[in-house]
This record gives structure tokens, sequence and C-alpha cells, in this order.
């Protein structure tokens, strides 16, 4: 698939459909810079088992990511990636034209849960932060999904060796509707623990679906 931004870049995508889906993720991969891409751990976990769950997946790379045009742009200009994969989530999942009814989750690993959680858009469910530092927005930046009561997950890892979950805690405590997990045992890229973040992510977004 290719996404368009509002600054006039194509972006590629891919999506992972599902037979029975009944919720949809937009998934957003670490730093650009240190080797993220949509085929990143975490991100390659979430796309491969979440489809299982009838949640239908859509990953993309930033700009400036392998096939994506642009350059990477210090987290300023990637909220518009993460716009046009809304776009394209929303937009009866663009190259399949098969329409999901259910709730859109936004959901981010390191640099990528920095964008997502600075991501106020109406279409947006619930927002999912894997291990986010908090440190490629300007702190102000979260403030609007950080204070909205649509739900928040944030999946932090015991051992993270860039931002202490302490830290994250503490930074998010006057945040709404936001529930913390934390992964024992876990670094920063989650070896070995990405079925238990595979875990917490599913059940969130299944419970998304749940009648109110």
């Amino acid at each position: 698939m290719r996404l368009h931004t509002a600054d006039g870049l194509s972006l590629e995508a891919e999506w992972a459909g599902s037979p029975d889906a009944r919720a949809t993720a937009v998934l957003c991969h670490p730093h650009p810079q240190y080797g993220g891409t949509m085929r990143s751990i975490v991100i390659s976990a979430l796309f491969e088992a979440l489809p299982e769950r009838g949640i239908a997946c859509l990953r993309f790379n930033f700009r400036g990511v392998e096939g994506s045009e642009g350059s990477y742009a210090e987290g300023r200009d990637e909220p518009l990636d993460v716009a046009a994969a809304l776009d394209a989530a929303t937009e009866a999942a663009v190259a399949v034209a098969v329409a999901v009814d259910g709730p859109l989750s936004l959901i981010g690993w390191s640099f990528g849960a920095d964008i997502a959680l600075g991501v106020d858009d109406p279409r947006v469910a619930g927002w999912v932060g894997i291990a986010p530092p908090l440190r490629f927005r300007p702190e102000r930046a979260y403030d609007a999904v950080g204070h909205d009561p649509r739900p928040k997950l944030l999946v932090l890892a015991a051992n993270d060796e860039f931002r202490a979950p302490t830290e994250i805690s503490a930074a998010t405590n006057a945040w709404a509707s936001t529930r913390i997990e934390t992964v024992a045992g876990a670094s920063h890229f989650f070896v070995g623990r990405t079925e238990r973040v595979v875990t917490l992510v599913g059940d969130f977004v299944v419970g998304l679906t749940a009648p109110s």
C-alpha cells in the first residue's frame, strides 16, 4: 500500500486483514535513525498476532524510512504520517476494499509511541504507548491525548534502558483514563517478552469493542 501525507509525501505501508475483523489498529514503529522500521520486532509481532484476534492492522514506514519518501523530521512532521495512516485505515482499508466496523486504535512503540501519543484525532478510540520515552515531542504535545477521556494503555519495560518506568509513571500521573502495565524482566526492546506485549495490547483493543 501507499499512503499520502498532507505535505505531499508517499509512504509505504502494509495491511493485514482478518476475516472476522471487529477492530482496526494503526502501528507506529521505533526511531528511524536507530534502525526502526515497520518490521521491527514488536511491531512485527503485533502485525502477525492481532489479526488472529479479529484486529485488522496497518503498519507503515515513517518518512525517510526504506521505501517511504522524505526524510526524518525529528518528530515535527511525523504526525502527518500518522494522520495519513489513519486516513488509509478508515477508508475501507484502501487496497483490499474491506470496511472494518469497529474501534480504531493507535499503537506505537518507542519513538512511534511518542508520535502516536501526540496525535489527538477524533477517529481514535484508544491509544497504546509501548515503552514511550516521552522525549521526541515537546512535553505540551502530549497534553491533548493525556487529558482526553478516551482510554490509554502504557506498556512499560521494567528494565528500560532509555527511561525508567517510574519516570514515565510520574510524567503521566495526571493523565485521564490511563492504565500502566510494566513487563517484568523486559528491556526497551522486549526481546523474549513480546508475547506479553501482544497479549496486553490485544486485550486492550478487544476491550474497546465491548458494549459500553
